[in-house]
């Protein structure tokens, strides 16, 4: 009789701190990608390709699948390539991935329909 008072709120709790786990492990992972993706992007003859190739290297080997890139210029406009920026211009490599992608459970029950996001601002390397 006790388990059955017992178990609903054992099962509520095992399944949120499975959640809320993956969501901090993923969220590190798209943190260190866009990281990385920002250290291609700054970089002499950066190509888009590039970047993406950075980020989703770094994603697919912590079995995160699926993340969008962007790839921004100091005024938020798309930067295609990344190499177009001027020297010492903030380039900003934005990674984002909705939860219900990366979720080890069949249907999120705290996090669901909520978007993960990371983002680093890296001053463009360049000779003036």
């Amino acid at each position: 009789m006790e388990f059955a008072v017992v178990a609903p709120l054992f099962f509520l709790l095992v399944f949120g701190m499975i959640e809320f786990g993956r969501m901090v492990m993923v969220q590190q992972v798209i943190t260190n990608a866009s990281r990385e993706g920002a250290r291609v992007a700054v970089l002499d003859g950066a190509e888009t390709s590039d970047v993406l190739l950075a980020v989703d290297t770094y994603t697919t080997a912590a079995s995160v699948e699926g993340a969008e890139v962007r790839i921004l210029g100091p005024n938020g406009e798309t930067l295609d390539p990344p190499s177009s920026a001027g020297y010492g211009d903030p380039v900003t490599v934005e990674v984002s991935i909705p939860f219900d992608q990366v979720s080890w459970l069949p249907s999120p029950m705290f996090l669901g329909g909520s978007t993960m996001s990371a983002t680093t601002v890296m001053r463009r390397e360049t000779v003036q």
